[in-house]
């Protein structure tokens, strides 16, 4: 299993880390919400979309919130990486909040989910 990079618990914003021939995981942690990191998130999932990647991984793992702010950001790289013929994979394993906010908002079909990062890396 991955150990989080020095970097992750560093910085409180998206961090980025290639993990394989045009794989990319962005660790998410803590909140993703109107107020803390979901700004972060679109600029982070656009921008690895616009570079030519084929996969995704959005490690949410250490993610406790979220709110639509946070869904927000996550549809919008996933509409960008449709563009882009690049796969998007949401990867957890899901708080309970989190899983929630997908169920309630009917969006649980809108991505690509895995029990965790290695398996989004890998599948």
């Amino acid at each position: 299993m991955r150990e989080p990079s020095s970097r992750a618990s560093e910085e409180s914003g998206p961090v980025l880390e290639t993990v394989g021939d045009g794989v990319v995981l962005v660790r998410v942690r803590g909140s993703l919400d109107g107020w803390a990191g979901s700004a972060e998130l679109v600029e982070a999932l656009t921008g690895v979309a616009d570079g030519g990647v084929r996969r995704t991984v959005v490690d949410l793992s250490d993610v406790d919130f979220s709110d639509s702010a946070g869904l927000h950001a996550l549809l919008r790289g996933q509409r960008k990486h449709d563009q882009a013929g690049a796969t998007l994979v949401v990867a957890g394993p899901l708080s309970a909040n989190v899983r929630r906010l997908f169920e309630v908002t009917g969006t649980l079909g809108a991505f690509h989910f895995a029990n965790d990062v290695d398996a989004a890396i890998n599948g």
